[in-house]
């Protein structure tokens, strides 16, 4: 089984969620690791997983970055690391897991689109992905809440998770 190691400097973790119902906040885990184990040239049956470290969250804005480190959301100072390993190999561009937020596990499937295995200039074969998918923030014990005076919530439930990454074959 080949290993595949991150290229973090073309690589991003994002999220975007509904703020006060009429706008999206997009936010990003600035620090983060990942590898990709395959098998076979087109990845199919390849194992996954990705950590992220939570006082990495940045969303443009200080105060609320800090709010969400705080034990209202991510508890950082307990719950220092976001993570996901594989269950299952990744299948018809799709792959599931074990999702683990504040000590709660989930399993969750994630949309994988593989982008192609290429050689660069260097003589390094890369390969690239984007792996998408949806959570209740709820489910992971992110659970502060407040309502607009209109009564939509401030922070929806709804979180999208975008992981774009690249990796190079390792030795």
């Amino acid at each position: 089984m080949a290993k595949w190691n991150l290229d973090a400097s073309h690589s991003e973790v994002q999220f975007k969620v509904k703020h006060m119902v009429i706008s999206t906040v997009t936010g990003s885990f600035d620090t983060f690791n990942a590898y990709i184990e395959n098998g076979s040239d087109n990845f199919e049956g390849a194992q996954f997983g990705f950590t992220a470290d939570v006082d990495s969250i940045n969303t443009k804005n200080a105060d609320r970055d800090g709010h969400l480190k705080s034990d209202d959301f991510f508890s950082a100072d307990q719950y220092p690391k976001i993570s996901f390993v594989s269950s299952a190999g990744l299948s018809n561009g799709k792959i599931v897991g074990d999702l683990e937020i504040k000590g709660i596990k989930q399993q969750i499937e994630l949309d994988v689109d593989f982008g192609g295995v290429i050689t660069d200039p260097w003589g390094n074969q890369r390969a690239g992905f984007e792996f998408e998918g949806v959570l209740n923030r709820k489910d992971f014990g992110l659970s502060w809440s407040s309502t607009t005076e209109a009564g939509g919530l401030v922070v929806a439930d709804k979180i999208k998770l975008l992981i774009n990454l690249e990796f190079i074959q390792a030795p």
